[in-house]
């Protein structure tokens, strides 16, 4: 069962007052309802059962009226069964009129004719019944967050829009083959519907699953970091070597300031050590920023060294490593 499946099936266990009731019905008829003409029927197809049920169910109870029920097999994709309940003309005019429907039933969907809900149990009623009757949500685990739900016209999708955003949910509408559908791609907001419509368990689900990604997410931003600081740390301890050793292949450390010499042979000891812990090692005696001056004022000699010797004034004896001054 998808997570979407799972979703409606928790929605279709809430107990609801009839008031509530009224407006989920009213909610599935808006979106699903459609009129035959030939088969003088208004009908209600759904490929979940557990909404099948709950809508049969709540046309028994709140209005009195048996539903025709009717399953089929479809024959292309996934093969699933569709649920069809039939009403016949007389059934559903009554049950049009007692949804507070003000439109005309003429061939096709119902027109946008309904009473905008106004309390808020009645808005979170006509919402989940929305969902019910053409919401879709992707698993918190996918690669992105998407939830919609399905209008067959430009109007209907609009005033559910506006509904959902009494909520501050940012829904938005677009077109989507032969009809037009209201979607949520904000995580925050779909969590947000999942809980306005009374979806706990999903809801439970959907935090569940932004948590360990949030703390994958961290755990990873942690690692890139070290990461990057020790990458950092190695190049820089690398240069300072190469300086370092430069130096004393050509004048010899010996020939440095004691504090320059001190950092050289420092760095020399440690060679992959950073500067908090090169200043451990003797001590604290000297801080990380005076060590990193002292090793910029070594790379500062290095490079005259080297520029020195492109111009001819100090050779290097490559056998054995030891400098000589020209004559």
């Amino acid at each position: 069962m998808s997570f979407a499946a799972e979703t409606k099936k928790e929605l279709t266990q809430i107990t609801s007052d009839p008031a509530a009731t009224r407006y989920e019905l009213m909610a599935v008829f808006a979106l699903s309802a459609s009129f035959r003409l030939k088969e003088g029927a208004l009908v209600i197809e759904t490929e979940n059962v557990a909404t099948a049920r709950r809508v049969y169910t709540s046309i028994k109870q709140l209005l009195g009226i048996r539903p025709e029920v009717v399953v089929r097999r479809k024959m292309r994709l996934k093969k699933n069964h569709v649920y069809t309940l039939r009403l016949s003309r007389a059934q559903a005019e009554q049950a049009l009129a007692e949804l507070g429907y003000g439109g005309e039933i003429a061939e096709g969907p119902l027109a946008v004719a309904w009473t905008l809900p106004r309390k808020d149990e009645a808005r979170r009623a006509f919402l989940r019944g929305a969902f019910l009757a053409g919401g879709s949500v992707n698993a918190p685990g996918s690669s992105s967050y998407h939830l919609e739900i399905y209008a067959h016209s430009l109007d209907l999708a609009e005033w559910l829009m506006r509904l959902m955003n009494h909520y501050g949910l940012n829904a938005r509408v677009t077109a989507r083959k032969k009809g037009y559908i209201v979607y949520i791609k904000e995580v925050e907001k779909i969590v947000e519907f999942l809980s306005v419509i009374g979806a706990v368990r999903a809801l439970l689900q959907f935090e569940d699953r932004r948590i360990v990604k949030g703390m994958r997410n961290q755990v990873n931003r942690l690692v890139n970091c070290e990461t990057a600081n020790m990458n950092k740390t190695i190049s820089a301890a690398i240069r300072q070597l190469e300086h370092i050793r430069w130096i004393e292949r050509t004048i010899g450390l010996e020939s440095l300031p004691e504090h320059l010499r001190e950092a050289a042979m420092l760095r020399l000891q440690y060679p992959e050590s950073n500067l908090q812990e090169l200043s451990a090692a003797i001590g604290g005696r000297v801080s990380k920023s005076g060590l990193n001056h002292r090793f910029r004022k070594l790379e500062e000699i290095a490079d005259r060294l080297r520029d020195r010797s492109k111009k001819g004034h100090v050779a290097v004896d490559k056998s054995s490593e030891m400098t000589h001054k020209e004559p």
